[in-house]
């Protein structure tokens, strides 16, 4: 065993991986019994956007090492205490680096020999990452997606004239990084540090007093509450964020799915849709009593989430 792997113990555990050739920045979560002489079934975590490790894998990741599983909770590229690569800019989560990132993170899970196979466990945007990893990534034998924005999100349950907007933005952003070679945190449209509830619900933008409940700065894992964590972004984000690809690959995951997801959140579509062109063996759990940031955090909800997909798992 390496070091690292010698130095593992029952709770959480800080850990580093390699992916584009910088250390990603994770914690592993063990079971109370945890025995490294034994095999265990382990998951790898995808946050939303636009967390790091301290929200979705801190409450996602104690509540399935409860359950008996290993999970790893990472902060991306560019993330929390993960670096951004030389020449780039931190806060910044590129969807298509997320795949890849989490194809690295696999690639780790492989080196313990504890573990014994490897699901994969996403919220939010993180249900697209997981899905879209595992299109052609096999060595992932299951996944599970909770409120999954399976699809290109703003386009399918959100208003496309904010949707050209915030699209118009980044590219004006994009433009001006390229000119400038400097950073532009500038990103209309959105929730941030300071807005209180009346402000973000001004813009219009759907869910908005769910989305405030969590990430406000008076929500429950808002800028300041959660170490690392901030909802300012890189100005071009959207041209990535906006396109969530999974539900057109829905008909080439083969492996096992669960989908997780609040009939009366205003994403709900993106979940009904993905499940719609699914061809594998899938498995749904709707629930009419949560909404889509719920399962981020009400223990009612999360334990609902972790229960069920703990149950798949273990099939």
């Amino acid at each position: 065993m390496t070091t690292q792997t010698q130095t593992l113990r029952a709770g959480k555990n800080q850990v580093t991986f390699k992916s584009f050739g910088v250390d990603l920045v994770g914690d592993l979560y063990l079971p109370d019994d945890f025995d490294p002489n034994k095999n265990y079934k382990t998951l790898v975590g995808a946050s939303p956007f636009p967390q790091v490790r301290g929200q979705i894998p801190a409450t996602y990741g104690p509540e399935m090492a409860a359950r008996g599983f290993i999970y790893l909770g990472f902060d991306y590229l560019g993330m929390g205490d993960s670096p951004a690569l030389p020449g780039e800019y931190k806060k910044s989560r590129y969807m298509f680096r997320l795949i890849e990132n989490t194809w690295d993170a696999v690639s780790y899970l492989g080196t313990l020999p504890f573990v014994e196979e490897i699901y994969g466990l996403g919220v939010c945007q993180g249900g697209s990452i997981i899905a879209s990893a595992a299109v052609t990534d096999h060595r992932i034998k299951k996944i599970v997606t909770v409120s999954g924005m399976m699809a290109a999100d703003a386009f399918q349950w959100g208003d496309r004239d904010i949707a050209d907007q915030t699209i118009a933005a980044a590219n004006a952003s994009k433009q001006k990084m390229y000119e400038t070679g400097e950073a532009d945190y500038t990103w209309p449209i959105v929730l941030n540090d300071t807005m209180t509830r009346e402000e973000f619900n001004a813009l219009g933008i759907p869910m908005s007093d769910d989305t405030y409940n969590y990430y406000g700065k008076d929500g429950v894992a808002g800028h300041g509450k959660v170490e690392n964590f901030t909802a300012e972004h890189i100005g071009d984000q959207p041209m990535q964020s906006l396109i969530s690809i999974a539900e057109h690959y829905a008909d080439k995951i083969t492996q096992p799915t669960m989908v997780i997801y609040g009939t009366s959140a205003a994403t709900a579509i993106c979940s009904t849709n993905f499940i719609d062109r699914l061809k594998n063996n899938s498995d749904v759990r709707a629930f009419d009593e949560f909404s889509h940031v719920d399962f981020y955090w009400k223990p009612e909800a999360v334990k609902a989430s972790c229960d069920a997909a703990a149950e798949f798992f273990k099939q």
